[in-house]
């Protein structure tokens, strides 16, 4: 079954991505998920600054561009893994390098 690891990170973990000491755990998780053969996807994202937010108005679309309101977590990146049941994903999940400020939220991927 495959699961969706959505990674929220802190301004201040943003902040950090330049930091070795920071980014080398997550190297080395990606690189953990890829030698299990259970990494199916993911990416990780710019800060959220970066970003645009289209929202549906009736038949018209509002479109605003970064900054935006500040919020404890932004979201960070995902990840895609095929795992053989909650449980092993519930592992992988608490291997995620987030800081003590982040959080994973471990959520079935739709199966259409």
């Amino acid at each position: 079954m495959q699961y969706a690891l959505i990674i929220r990170e802190a301004a201040e973990d943003f902040a950090r991505r330049n930091d070795p000491a920071y980014r080398d755990g997550w190297v080395a998780y990606s690189k953990a998920l890829a030698q299990a053969g259970i990494m199916t996807g993911g990416a990780g994202l710019t800060a959220p600054e970066t970003g645009t937010i289209i929202r549906r108005k009736g038949e018209n679309h509002d479109v605003q561009d970064g900054p935006y309101p500040e919020g404890k977590e932004q979201l960070g990146g995902f990840y895609l893994i095929e795992v053989p049941d909650i449980d092993t994903a519930m592992e992988w999940a608490t291997r995620v390098p987030i800081s003590d400020k982040g959080s994973v939220e471990l959520r079935p991927r739709l199966q259409m």
